[in-house]
């Protein structure tokens, strides 16, 4: 049975998506970029990165290579594929609904609903 997704799962997929539409990364790069991005707001720990990243792996949304990094150690890299793109962009547009509308709900600036 396919486990449904959670907001949080989506948002943490649709994060690491974003980091990778930069270019190509290895698991601790996607981490350090998620962390420099929300100025240390937000920080993945080594396991739940790679626990999305497997994920998104598995979903054929990105794709990984072993490689030699600049310190001559063994690193996947991990790097969107075109199936990962369509899904960013579409979680993306997704994303901003719904974090608008929670907003306004938030905010007090919804409409009550007409009877």
């Amino acid at each position: 049975m396919k486990e449904p997704a959670t907001p949080v799962k989506s948002m943490l997929d649709m994060l690491v998506l974003k980091a990778l539409s930069s270019g190509p990364m290895h698991g601790f790069g996607v981490a350090l970029w998620l962390e420099s991005r929300s100025d240390g707001s937000l920080g993945l720990d080594d396991s739940m990165t790679y626990q999305v990243l497997h994920r998104l792996e598995a979903r054929e949304l990105i794709v990984a290579d072993w490689t030699v990094t600049e310190n001559n150690r063994r690193a996947r890299v991990y790097r969107l594929t075109r199936k990962g793109r369509t899904a960013l962009a579409h979680q993306t547009e997704a994303w901003l609904k719904y974090s608008q509308s929670v907003t306004s709900i938030m905010l007090g600036d919804a409409k009550p609903e007409s009877t």
